[in-house]
């Protein structure tokens, strides 16, 4: 058993002068500090102002005053470290107990964030969000073979509280009771046969693709080049705004900062813009992207779509993701065994695992937890060293038809990476299941031999 507990606290400014961004930080919260921290921040715009290349330019925003905190019932730092340790240790045992699992590992990841927000336009926002990350993972050792295999749960983070842990918005206690099962199978499993398939891929494992292929694509500054250095640029340049194919026309997919426990959720942004919902892709054409407010006008558009985060107060607010999400069929409630049931020969992807992409968001491969078989419309048992490969565009371009409204799930990491010096933002991506046409498929074990 393990607990580490960590807090940051600080104050930050920022200003811009004669069109030249200046910043500093403290750990002290006093006017004093604050004081001479707002100089400091002065001194940095104008010893950098000789050789700044741009002068900053910002789009107006609206004044606003208001408190906003997100929507969970229990503060998890409010329960015990012990009654955490005892769950934890429930689930572990529980899962041990079962034939076939050999080791078990389970935690949970908790932050409460808390943000005073001013600027001299006379906006003053004050706002808490709380994310969670219970979870585990089974392993089965196959000693004859000298291999394993994992599985774990399935349940993204979220913006919750403890109660997410403990049942509300998710069935752990259903879910433990299949996995050794679950495992078993997969361990016996036979291997894919690779080549081209028909895929129905679960939003258990599309929110990963969503993340890398469109949510980092349409990051304003990476578009740009702005952002490099860190995973990449991005094929979806502004030049390309609204004539780009991205995907086949049902493709739908919105930035969202609004949506109901969703991990990049919040009130207002760290530029003080009020957050709402847009479309990034429609009709499967690129028609939009994340911004903040130094990048809007960069695109001709009076406002910012409220996308700047820090996630320190010690760093830089910069563009981060938005809930990127694909939105569902709009005139069927689709389910995904009327999805699994359009496929005659095809595989089911189930939970996400590895990904690779290049620095270009364009050519991928990933691979997940669960692959089942799918035979003349029907499930027929798992199936073992699955990825599937693509390009975005001829990825998105083989979506033949999504679920409804009632399959809309959301998925989700807490840890995306982005700049350098490097920050980490929490992001969900909703989507429904989707059925996929003539999809490369790799055999993993063939490819590592």
């Amino acid at each position: 058993t393990g607990v580490s507990d960590s807090t940051s606290v600080g104050l930050a400014v920022r200003v811009v002068v004669d069109g030249v961004w200046g910043f500093a930080s403290h750990v002290e919260l006093t006017p004093l500090r604050a004081a001479e921290t707002a100089a400091q921040a002065v001194a940095v715009a104008r010893t950098l102002a000789p050789v700044a290349r741009e002068r900053v330019e910002r789009a107006d925003e609206p004044v606003h005053v208001g408190e906003w905190v997100s929507a969970y019932e229990v503060d998890p730092f409010a329960v015990p470290t012990r009654e955490k340790v005892e769950l934890l240790t429930e689930w572990s045992q529980r899962l041990l107990a079962a034939d076939g699992v050999d080791h078990v590992q389970a935690s949970v990841s908790q932050v409460r964030e808390n943000k005073f927000y001013a600027d001299l336009a006379g906006t003053r926002t004050v706002q808490q969000r709380v994310r969670i990350e219970p979870g585990f993972t089974a392993t089965a050792v196959d000693r004859a073979a000298g291999g394993f295999e994992t599985m774990s749960t399935l349940a993204p983070p979220a913006g919750r509280g403890w109660e997410y842990a403990t049942g509300r918005g998710w069935d752990w206690d259903g879910e433990l009771a299949t996995i050794p099962e679950l495992l078993a199978e997969k361990t016996k499993a036979p291997s894919v046969q690779a080549g081209p398939a028909d895929l129905v891929i679960d939003p258990t494992n599309l929110w990963l693709t969503i993340h890398e292929s469109i949510g980092h694509a349409t990051e304003y500054d990476r578009a740009i080049g702005y952002e490099a250095a860190y995973a990449g640029t991005s094929f979806a340049t502004p030049d390309k705004l609204g004539t780009l194919r991205c995907g086949s026309p049902i493709m739908h997919v919105t930035g969202d900062r609004t949506v109901e426990h969703g991990l990049a959720t919040v009130g207002f942004d760290d530029d003080g813009v009020e957050t709402t919902e847009w479309d990034l892709v429609r009709d499967g054409v690129l028609v939009g992207y994340q911004l903040d407010r130094t990048f809007a006008p960069r695109l001709g558009l009076e406002r910012s779509n409220g996308c700047a985060f820090a996630d320190s107060p010690h760093h830089v607010p910069i563009q981060r993701m938005a809930n990127v999400s694909l939105q569902p069929d709009p005139e069927h409630d689709t389910t995904t065994d009327e999805l699994i049931g359009r496929v005659e020969r095809g595989i089911y992807v189930v939970g996400d695992k590895s990904w690779s992409i290049d620095m270009q968001r364009y050519n991928f491969q990933f691979t997940g937890q669960r692959f089942y078989r799918i035979e003349d419309g029907r499930l027929a048992g798992q199936l073992r060293d699955v990825a599937y490969q693509a390009t975005t565009t001829d990825f998105w371009g083989s979506m033949e038809a999504v679920g409804g409204p009632s399959s809309w799930r959301l998925g989700g990491a807490m840890n995306c990476g982005k700049a350098q010096p490097g920050q980490i933002a929490p992001v969900s991506h909703g989507c429904p299941p989707a059925l996929f046409r003539g999809v490369n498929v790799l055999n993993t074990q063939e490819e590592a031999s």
